[in-house]
């Protein structure tokens, strides 16, 4: 029964605390007299005005993709332009330059794929020959570019 007591009391301290750590108004008088102007405003008069900074143009991620089609900078996509990516991946394709692609070129990358992992060559895999085909998982980005933290000598 006493825990319980306990327990009520230290809850109800917790909340009184929290109530007076968020309630309490900050204390804002400068830390210096007559600092009351920030330091923007204090170096105003002395160079003059305060320089308008430049701001970059906001691109968003479809003005990029739309970018990378438009070849040719005209502000349109031409069809030319739109399936240039596509005859590219086509043409590395079709091996034969026939201008079709048959099963064997169209599943190229996947028979080359099977000849590597089937290391004892009987046209079967069993599990570990298998397990050689899993695709290569890319390295999560980071969230930021930062610069390498450099090792500290003492």
């Amino acid at each position: 029964m006493w825990r319980y007591l306990i327990g009520g009391v230290a809850a109800l301290l917790a909340v009184a605390a929290g109530w007076l750590l968020v309630g309490s108004a900050a204390h804002t008088e400068p830390a210096l007299p007559g600092a009351r102007h920030t330091l923007a405003e204090n170096l105003a008069p002395a160079i003059g005005s305060t320089p308008a900074l430049p701001q970059a143009p906001a691109r968003d991620r479809e003005q990029k993709r739309f970018d990378r089609y438009d070849k040719d900078r005209d502000g349109r996509v031409t069809r030319e332009e739109y399936l240039a990516s596509r005859r590219k991946a086509f043409a590395k394709l079709d091996t034969d330059g026939d201008g079709r692609l048959g099963f064997d070129e169209w599943s190229i990358k996947t028979t080359r794929r099977f000849g590597v992992a089937d290391r004892d060559r009987s046209n079967s895999m069993d599990a570990n020959e298998f397990a050689a085909t899993a695709p290569k998982r890319k390295a999560p980005r980071p969230a930021c570019r930062c610069a390498a933290a450099s090792p500290v000598e003492e």
